[in-house]
């Protein structure tokens, strides 16, 4: 538990929640992994009365029962679906760090595929995180020295240390009960369900998360899912879209951003190459555009060299 997170004590203190920080601007909300089912429904019966959408990273409830309570999006994609666990109890959160492996093997025409027709049917997003997810990958992502120059001495120290304990066969008997690591075909299984998810009609999102052993970072993280949507098979086109226009309808913000288009606000980036037909040229943004005002890329990232996670 988050200790930041305020920890519901039923459904109506769940309604009281929503409805206080409603009052106080806030659009959106995010339920986190030990919500109950009925906290969950009232959570989003008091958001959407009010226009406001609910996100999640869940665990004690699956993603078709969170779909049939009215969820609008779910963070993270499969590798956080608990509800194909046989031995998952109703509204517990089990221990999944262990059986990492049971994802890799799942089968996507079983149930997989019929919980991605409901979650199509039910118009609920999923928030793509591909780049957390690798950082536990033995062997990648080969960590970028821009990545590294940003981070804080310390915040360094820990992401390097970090990666080689994912890559120590013998941590990895350990933890996993298993001779070599299951990240790799978990993660493979990942992409594949995102890229199915996508291709039966879901809207599929592009984010990051404060985690991934703290080696992915905003900005260049967001980067490297681009590039990672490319790898589970999207054309670099398709990959650019999810991150960019897919975000703004979620957000019902399509009228004015998310594109270009005349009339449209010109949030824009100017990169030097052509991410189109190369996708890694992404990271080579010179000049950002916000609210009009262009700004050097360069003197941005070098606004932040050796402070990120440190603050």
């Amino acid at each position: 538990m988050a200790l930041q997170m305020h920890q519901l004590a039923g459904p109506d203190d769940a309604t009281k929640t929503v409805n206080f920080w409603l009052d106080q601007g806030v659009d959106n909300f995010k339920a986190y992994m030990f919500i109950t089912p009925a906290e969950l429904s009232a959570a989003v019966t008091a958001a959407h009365k009010r226009g406001a959408k609910v996100t999640g990273h869940l665990c004690s409830i699956g993603f078709r029962e969170a779909a049939a309570l009215g969820i609008d999006d779910l963070e993270h994609g499969l590798l956080v679906d608990t509800e194909f666990f046989p031995w998952k109890k109703p509204g517990e959160c089990p221990n999944t760090a262990r059986d990492l492996d049971f994802y890799g093997k799942l089968e996507l025409q079983a149930g997989v595929h019929d919980m991605i027709l409901d979650l199509v049917k039910r118009h609920v997003a999923v928030t793509s995180t591909l780049p957390v997810f690798e950082m536990g990958v033995p062997g990648r992502p080969a960590m970028q020295q821009r990545v590294l120059d940003a981070l804080s001495p310390d915040a360094r120290s820990a992401v390097l240390s970090n990666k080689v304990s994912a890559s120590d066969q013998a941590a990895i008997r350990r933890r996993y009960n298993a001779d070599v690591s299951p990240w790799p075909a978990a993660f493979k299984k990942e992409m594949e369900f995102e890229y199915e998810f996508s291709k039966a009609g879901g809207l599929l999102l592009a984010g990051l998360d404060p985690t991934g052993m703290g080696g992915v970072i905003a900005g260049f993280g967001d980067q490297r899912e681009v590039e990672l949507l490319v790898e589970a098979g999207f054309t670099p086109l398709e990959a650019i879209h999810i991150a960019t226009a897919n975000g703004a309808q979620f957000l019902g913000e399509a009228d004015h951003i998310g594109t270009i288009a005349p009339g449209k606000q010109a949030d824009l980036v100017v990169i030097k190459g052509d991410p189109s037909k190369k996708i890694d040229d992404i990271e080579n943004v010179e000049t950002v555009f916000k609210d009009g005002i262009g700004y050097d890329s360069q003197k941005l990232i070098d606004s932040v060299r050796g402070v990120v996670g440190s603050r």
